[in-house]
């Protein structure tokens, strides 16, 4: 009877307030809950996000999809004709769904709307009041204060305080005499000095092709908020430069990847920083994107663990090995072989690539190094499989803040116990779904953009403090200038603009 009412309204041009969506269940629009920073004006990110949780007419919230497109987001800008913003709305299977906008202009004012068929869900329709900046646009909070608040930036980070303790002082001067002196010749180097807000560089050896990756997350940051001055220095390379040996001096050296023998003071990989700024434009994996890819359910999930990758770790090689040994266990191929012979009596042949939300269809996904840390993880643990992480000396920003056993199974750095682990999880099905839930949800609170924005000013914001002379704009430094081929749409900044001494 309820089927027939349903198709009644909906062919008549009615629809119930409460309309089965699964099974017996049936979603209230009203008691649903629409929440997060894409709902704010100044929190200026390069895909704006925020969620919608589907609730029962019970309140109950539900913990599988409703269906994929149960919900419609339209976004509107009252007064012109059209909005020039990108949507998707992303099922993430658990009840809950993301939406991510990307805008290409400013505006005044935006209107969200979110419905469940005709019915308006939770408190939509959702004005903001402008301005509301687009990631383009270059109008930066003065009040880092205020901008941190807006972000809902934590106080501190504890990985920041570990890399910073090893530097009571900085000495800008110092520095730049005598990093590009010890690291200059052997590595490639970028040497930043933030003045007044802009930005200024100046290269080190022969590959700094990766500057690019590091430009324009520091001119993203200055078009949003004032950054303190500060002068630094990037690895380009892979591994991390400074050792730690006893005794010895140690400098202040920014990289993408740490180690337990290190000093580097790690940031955010690039290709994760990257990700966050090419969302929903020039890259196809990114932590938001993932979300809505996870694959079948878990119960529904291959059950054989899956790797792909180049032979950048010996360990990877052994994997390969262990895979033709015990193939019902492991799906392991090399894709490409770089860095040693393709043997294929001992490898087999090369591996097909697999697309990466492939990977979620399996239960069991393993994270091997490469040259240093496999850049990979994040993507890894917000999907829904469990993830089998090596042991490894190498770490990336976020690592001491995951707990072997709660966010991902470990494994030996030889492998020596992978199929011990495999076998328990196969074995321990609850517990390796809850495993890969709680990973998924750290991914989720901690690795998302904002999350992303927050940890490099506060990094950028807490060494600046150490400094005890002036960073200078020194010989040979350029001025990075912010260009784009696709703005078309420029802005017109309501806030005080920023002025350097010599504007004043």
């Amino acid at each position: 009877m309820f089927s027939m009412l349903l198709l009644y309204y909906c062919f008549g041009g009615i629809i119930p307030t409460l309309v089965e969506t699964s099974g017996e269940r049936q979603l209230s629009p009203e008691k649903s809950e629409i929440w997060g920073p894409g709902l704010k004006a100044s929190v200026v990110l390069p895909v704006r996000y925020f969620y919608i949780q589907a609730v029962d007419t019970s309140g109950n919230k539900f913990t599988s999809s409703p269906g994929e497109k149960v919900f419609q987001v339209k976004i509107m800008a009252p007064h012109k004709q059209f909005a020039k913003v990108g949507i998707q709305v992303l099922d993430r299977k658990d009840g809950s769904f993301l939406v991510i906008y990307r805008m290409f202009a400013s505006y005044n004012k935006l209107k969200i709307k979110v419905k469940f068929h005709r019915h308006h869900v939770a408190h939509s329709p959702y004005i903001i009041e402008g301005p509301i900046y687009h990631e383009n646009c270059d109008c930066p909070f003065e009040d880092s204060t205020a901008w941190l608040q807006e972000m809902n930036c934590p106080e501190t980070f504890p990985q920041i305080q570990r890399d910073l303790t090893q530097f009571p002082t900085i000495d800008p001067d110092m520095i730049a005499t005598e990093i590009p002196k010890i690291f200059g010749q052997k590595h490639s180097l970028c040497h930043y000095t933030l003045k007044d807000n802009k930005v200024y560089i100046k290269t080190y050896g022969e590959d700094v092709g990766f500057r690019h990756f590091m430009n324009p997350i520091l001119l993203s940051l200055t078009r949003k908020v004032k950054m303190p001055d500060l002068e630094f220095f990037v690895n380009l390379d892979d591994w991390p430069l400074g050792k730690k040996k006893l005794n010895s001096l140690i400098y202040p050296i920014f990289s993408w990847c740490g180690s337990t023998n290190s000093t580097d003071i790690v940031m955010p990989t690039y290709d994760l920083t990257l990700s966050v700024l090419e969302t929903m434009h020039r890259t196809s994996v990114d932590m938001m994107s993932v979300q809505g890819n996870t694959g079948p359910s878990w119960e529904s999930k291959n059950s054989t663990a899956v790797w792909r990758g180049r032979d950048s770790h010996k360990q990877r090689l052994e994997l390969v090995k262990l895979s033709r040994k015990h193939p019902d266990l492991i799906d392991a191929a090399v894709t490409s072989f770089v860095f040693s012979k393709h043997n294929e009596n001992l490898y087999g042949p090369v591996g097909n690539h697999i697309a990466f939300y492939d990977f979620f269809k399996h239960k069991y996904l393993i994270n091997i190094d490469g040259t240093v840390a496999a850049y990979r993880l994040p993507y890894l643990l917000i999907g829904d499989s469990v993830v089998l992480k090596q042991d490894s000396i190498y770490y990336e920003y976020f690592y001491n803040d995951l707990q072997p056993w709660k966010h991902y199974i470990p494994v030996k750095s030889n492998l020596s116990d992978l199929l011990e682990k495999l076998k328990w999880a196969k074995d321990h099905d609850e517990e390796a779904k809850k495993i890969a839930k709680v990973g998924q949800e750290f991914a989720r609170n901690n690795l998302m953009s904002d999350n992303i924005f927050c940890y490099y000013f506060r990094l950028f914001q807490e060494y600046a403090n150490l400094q005890v002379s002036e960073p200078k704009i020194r010989k040979g430094m350029k001025k990075l200038k912010f260009q784009t081929k696709d703005d078309f749409f420029p802005c017109t900044c309501h806030q005080r603009k920023l002025q350097t001494k010599d504007e004043l």
